[in-house]
């Protein structure tokens, strides 16, 4: 039901208000309705928020977005996590429509006396609802000053016109026909929610020796630790390790997903489950628990979280499959179905059956509760959730709830590569982070509106995580595109997206597929042991280690880029040349700027055209009339810009230059004085 003074079409809005909008503490986002009243009355508007315990926060007075439009918006910054509710009040605002028609009249002389008068009984109606300590002398000695026959009307107008007793009804209105919303949800999250740099890494391959007709020499989740540092170093917060179960033999694939396994074939670690346990179980060539634990403590005095895959899934050798076949899908000749993806097979893996009865769907709920508590109760507290989609959304919606409501810290990450009506509605109904399209979004229109999209409604709901590359996908630009376009792959991501991530091999730009047109990895690490010499590939840059370093420094540096609903794109009059700006005011004013060259194999130039209204400029240089300094973070070079500027990129980085990447990151602010940034969150 419309209200008196009409309150529609509420943003950000999920679901009609039947699931909470998303925010993490300390984010800035904006909250909109359109509003309007019968006639030619002014309106005006405020967001009530209420933190988790029902306090009322402060008051968020709003602004018309564009006059004439109707839509109104006011900036919000919710600053601890928990369950809080927004909603949005809108009043008739007596004293702004009368100061538009005394503004008219009075220097007309028409009806003075009466408007003056009108306007001090206004004004006195006002003060009664102002505080001593908040002014209420100010709006008093308007109303003297209206009443005082002895001056002149103009003066009169002025008086209560002045810019005291402006501040004062702003932080103190007259409201009339007061109507407000309905209370909507707004769940805030820790901040690695939405912010965090991620490296994924196979323990087995770090420390593993393989030598050729030798039974292969597994790394250990303690040679593994030992590459706890260099991530660290490189500025990664998170560090996440697929399956670390037992892996059956049934069916065990060999190298590069061949059907038949060799002797020392080590199996791929989706298949899990064998004798030697299942998903509460680590491989016993990773070694113990302590030394999960020891891996787990190491991260975190290196100020790093560990993430785990939870694939639910087994192998047929799982303990789940004798002590639950009720939980499998059998086929017309009862034998368990596989798990396909056709053209792919995958006959080590079987899926689970989720519409066999109820009794099934609640087993299998307590046990994937149990499982993920298991790992909680060892210090793991970010999931990453393998293939979420081919199971039922409402089984994710009621284990995610269930975890969440006792532990709000603990973070789910949908991967997903599927339609976009499942992926949205899994971040929707919980998933605290999605994976996304960008490995196949390359050209500058394709990332613009890509981008636009999730920065934008979705943004409410969806917080994208860019990983540049995955085990599984080696796309065709990394292929062909030589060093330059891992480069440019790695900006693009770690500054349009506040969480990025990178497998283990991107630094050393690894880019042979098993067979043209795949985008599968010769050698695959899903199916071999993968050691590499990272103290070699430094030794001869051949890697890409100093950028990625860099981004990441800057990425904690400079709160704009740690944040996604603040982003702008900006003109360029070339295809190869993408330009974007992210903005934040919260703590402290910060914007970044970014120009990227999207073609690996040549250089190009380009005019940047600015929208000067996007990047927190003083008015001066807003209206061109000024040019402002910005510093390109990578080189520590400074320019003068304007509205319109010139670009030239070279492709990438070469041996004599490792920082040359192929972008400017610019900032138009000082990032912090300390060279780092109180939203920083090292865990």
């Amino acid at each position: 039901m419309i209200g008196r003074i009409p309150v529609l079409d509420i943003k950000p809005l999920v679901d009609c208000g039947r699931r909470p909008a998303k925010a993490v503490a300390g984010e800035t986002f904006q909250v909109s309705a359109t509003i309007f009243r019968e006639g030619h009355d002014a309106v005006a508007a405020n967001v009530v928020l209420r933190d988790p315990t029902g306090r009322g926060g402060p008051w968020l007075p709003m602004r018309e977005l564009v006059p004439g439009t109707d839509r109104w918006g006011a900036e919000v910054t919710p600053e601890t996590e928990g369950r809080w509710t927004f909603a949005i009040e809108a009043w008739g605002d007596p004293i702004t429509t009368w100061r538009r028609h005394a503004a008219i009249k009075i220097p007309a002389d028409v009806d003075t006396e009466l408007t003056l008068r009108e306007g001090a009984e206004l004004h006195e109606r006002a003060a009664a609802e102002v505080p001593k300590s908040e002014g209420r002398a100010v709006v008093l000695d308007a109303v003297d000053a209206l009443r005082d026959k002895g001056r002149p009307a103009a003066i009169r107008l002025a008086a209560a016109l002045a810019p005291e007793v402006t501040a004062v009804l702003e932080r103190r209105p007259l409201r009339e026909l007061v109507t407000c919303s309905r209370a909507l949800p707004l769940q805030v999250e820790r901040k690695r929610a939405l912010f965090g740099s991620w490296y994924e890494l196979f323990p087995r391959s770090e420390g593993a020796v393989v030598k050729e007709g030798e039974p292969p020499v597994s790394g250990t989740l303690r040679t593994a630790a030992e590459r706890l540092p260099a991530l660290a170093s490189m500025g990664f917060d998170v560090v996440y390790l697929p399956p670390i179960h037992p892996i059956g033999n049934a069916f065990r694939k060999g190298r590069d997903n061949a059907l038949s396994a060799g002797p020392y074939d080590v199996g791929c670690p989706w298949a899990i489950g064998s004798g030697e346990g299942g998903h509460d179980a680590i491989h016993p060539d990773l070694g113990t628990f302590a030394d999960f634990d020891y891996f787990v403590s190491k991260a975190r005095t290196l100020r790093m979280e560990v993430a785990l895959d939870f694939a639910l899934q087994c192998s047929p050798d799982h303990p789940w499959v004798k002590e639950h076949p009720e939980w499998f899908h059998k086929r017309a000749d009862g034998t368990i179905a596989y798990a396909e993806n056709p053209p792919k097979k995958y006959q080590d893996i079987y899926p689970i059956a989720f519409d066999t009865g109820p009794e099934v769907y609640r087993g299998l709920v307590a046990e994937t509760l149990r499982v993920l508590r298991f790992w909680m109760e060892r210090g793991v507290r970010i999931f990453r959730v393998d293939n979420p989609h081919t199971k039922p959304v409402a089984f994710w919606e009621k284990v995610i709830a269930d975890i969440n409501r006792a532990d709000p810290d603990v973070i789910f990450l949908a991967e997903a590569f599927t339609r976009p009506a499942m992926m949205h509605t899994l971040a929707r109904v919980g998933f605290q982070q999605s994976y996304t399209y960008f490995t196949w979004r390359n050209s500058k229109q394709e990332l613009t509106d890509y981008l636009s999209e999730l920065a934008g409604d979705a943004a409410a709901y969806m917080r994208p995580n860019f990983f540049v590359n995955t085990p599984d996908i080696l796309h065709a630009y990394l292929q062909g595109g030589g060093r330059p376009a891992f480069e440019i792959r790695a900006v693009l991501a770690a500054t349009l997206s506040p969480s990025w991530g990178v497998y283990s091999g991107y630094e050393l730009c690894e880019a042979t597929p098993v067979r043209a047109g795949s985008e599968e990895y010769l050698h695959s690490e899903k199916y071999e042991l993968r050691p590499r010499d990272w103290a070699a590939a430094e030794r001869t840059g051949r890697s890409i280690t100093p950028l990625i370093t860099a981004l990441n420094r800057l990425r904690r540096r400079h709160p704009a880029l740690q944040q996604l609903r603040g982003l702008r794109f900006h003109r360029t009059n070339n295809e190869q040349v993408i330009a974007y700006s992210k903005r934040s005011t919260e703590p402290y004013a910060d914007s970044v700027l970014v120009v990227v060259n999207l073609d690996p194999h040549h250089t190009h130039e380009a005019t940047v055209s600015l929208d000067m209204a996007d990047l927190g400029l003083t008015p001066a240089q807003e209206s061109g009339a000024e040019p402002f300094p910005v510093r390109d973070e990578l080189t520590g070079e400074t320019y003068h810009w304007g509205r319109d500027n010139y670009v030239r990129l070279e492709p990438g980085c070469t041996d004599t230059q490792p920082l040359r990447a192929p972008a400017h990151i610019f900032s138009l602010r000082p990032s912090s004085p300390t060279g780092g940034s109180p939203n920083d969150e090292r865990q």
